[in-house]
């Protein structure tokens, strides 16, 4: 099982070259980047656990990369660690105020920032800062972003299920179940990049259980094509046989036998245009109308 995602973004080949032979030893996914712009785009498509952000870079210095990172509802949660040539002191207290969680020179001792990376995930994870899963905001950032929404015009607030997830976990393994949770935080984020908009917020409030903030007018565009994106690409996650039947066989009392259908998105909506006066009136409305998406769906 992997540690984390890492993003290490240096623009020496060596040291980067280096960093992704070690980390991957150690047991994490890594990617990397010599560039600011690329790392703001992998920052995109898929959030790391945690960043490794040199400061000398040839198109945007690293301090720019952070600013935008941590100005951004999606990414300022992520736990990032500069790596630099400089030891100067304004430029620790530079970083330091950007919002970077540490600080490392170079050369640096790969065990000493192997335990910094492990640390700060931890203290993210502890904190309930994101799921160690999909790598998305959860726990308090989501109750922030709630408290930030009732402040907002023009909003809509998602409330995603995948129906029969459990059963297909059980049956399949929690490896593939992890996987799914990482394919549908990766769908969530293609889908409003596309549709929406860059401070749209994504959470992963635990379990198969997913929350998506949008502005009013791109929410529609967002459900309909995540619902059906979903409900077409999860079946690559099944058997021949079970895509062909539809589910899968399960046992039950009296050696019978149940088909649990395939994994679909129920997806609960609520907007601004109805009053709300606390984040909760907002959960439960939202939940309740995920609920009644999830009995239309069930099979008669």
């Amino acid at each position: 099982m992997s540690k984390g995602r890492l993003l290490v973004v240096e623009d020496d080949q060596d040291i980067a070259n280096m960093l992704r032979i070690y980390f991957t030893g150690q047991g994490y996914d890594i990617q990397i980047a010599n560039r600011g712009a690329a790392a703001l785009k992998h920052t995109q498509q898929q959030l790391p656990q945690l960043i490794v952000l040199d400061i000398n870079l040839p198109d945007i210095d690293g301090y720019t990369v952070c600013k935008t990172l941590r100005t951004n509802s999606r990414t300022r949660h992520i736990p990032i660690i500069f790596l630099t040539e400089k030891d100067e002191r304004s430029d620790r207290i530079a970083g330091l105020e950007l919002g970077a969680d540490d600080y490392i020179t170079k050369p640096f001792d790969i065990e000493e920032l192997r335990l910094r990376i492990a640390n700060a995930i931890r203290a993210s994870e502890r904190m309930g800062l994101t799921d160690p899963r999909s790598g998305l905001p959860s726990g308090r950032l989501i109750e922030d972003a709630l408290r930030e929404l009732l402040r907002r015009d023009e909003w809509a607030y998602m409330d995603i299920r995948i129906n029969h997830f459990e059963p297909f976990r059980d049956k399949y393994g929690f490896v593939a179940g992890d996987e799914v949770l990482r394919f549908t935080a990766m769908m969530l984020g293609e889908i409003v990049d596309q549709k929406g908009e860059p401070d749209d917020f994504i959470g992963h409030a635990g379990g198969d259980n997913f929350v998506l903030i949008t502005r009013l007018a791109s929410a529609p565009a967002i459900r309909e094509t995540f619902a059906k994106r979903f409900n077409e690409e999860v079946q690559a996650f099944y058997a021949y046989t079970d895509r062909e039947q539809g589910g899968f066989k399960l046992d039950v009392e009296g050696g019978k036998t149940r088909l649990v259908p395939l994994m679909t998105a129920a997806i609960g909506m609520v907007t601004s245009e109805r009053t709300f006066s606390d984040i909760r009136e907002i959960t439960e409305a939202a939940a309740e109308a995920r609920r009644r998406a999830q009995a239309r769906q069930s099979p008669s």
